[in-house]
């Protein structure tokens, strides 16, 4: 068992989910890999049960009912790697947008002294692939509206390819981790940052899934515009009823 664990949450990934777990398998470094699937009906599980026969106790697999969201899944994963001891842990999505061999400069980052790793598009400019403008400049605004909200210096807040030493998990309290969508990654990222912990950008490629269909829509966005305020209005309120006490 590496020390090392990567998460991916998949619903219907059968397009990708092959080719990623090999790729991280034939990484230089050992990583393991922790699949959490929701009840994929294209058969996404299945296919990393046959994969788990090649990568005996390397490759694991949850499997939940229903589609229950991006937060949740990861939440099921930090609380799964944090009982098996890992001392890094890692997100990254199935579909190839995030590029496995980053894997080794986000733990390298942790590893000279970062408590989470972002994988980052927007630390040098606008590192994005195959994605239509007007989903460019949705989320580099988001980012801005992130930042010019919460007060955090993260130059990419939505990044979904993290790294996190377990410092970080066991501080936060997961079960308190409020949003499912995307809105999670701001939400993990902020909680980090007024903890005081040290948060690094490593500067990536991003480049659009080839294969499959993306999980974003509309509901996820509004999630992440009030997400934002939420969480900063809360953080306020605390400072204000901890000064009073």
């Amino acid at each position: 068992m590496s020390h090392r664990l990567v998460i991916i949450p998949t619903y219907n990934e059968k397009e990708n989910i092959e080719a990623m777990v090999h790729k991280v398998f034939s990484l230089p470094m050992a990583f393991d890999l922790l699949v959490v699937d929701d009840g994929s009906p294209d058969g996404t599980g299945q296919l990393v049960k046959n994969l788990q026969e090649q990568y005996p106790g390397q490759l694991f697999l949850e499997e939940r009912t229903g589609k229950n969201g991006l937060g949740t899944a990861y939440i099921h994963g930090f609380k799964w790697a944090l009982a098996r001891d890992y001392g890094y842990v890692f997100e990254m999505d199935a579909d190839f947008s995030h590029n496995p061999d980053d894997l080794l400069r986000l733990y390298e980052a942790c590893n000279q002294g970062a408590d989470v790793a972002v994988g980052s598009r927007y630390i040098k400019g606008v590192n994005v692939v195959n994605w239509p403008l007007h989903r460019i400049l949705l989320s580099y605004g988001a980012s801005f509206y992130v930042k010019l909200i919460t007060g955090m210096r993260v130059q990419d807040p939505t990044a979904g390819f993290v790294g996190y030493r377990r410092e970080v998990l066991e501080r936060l309290d997961l079960n308190r981790i409020r949003f499912v969508g995307y809105a999670f990654q701001i939400e993990m990222k902020f909680k980090s940052f007024v903890a005081g912990f040290k948060i690094a950008e490593v500067p990536i490629v991003f480049k659009d899934r080839e294969l499959g269909h993306s999980k974003m829509n509309a509901s996820i966005v509004k999630e992440a515009v009030w997400g934002v305020l939420r969480l900063k209005w809360d953080q306020l309120f605390h400072k204000k009823k901890a000064s009073q006490s």
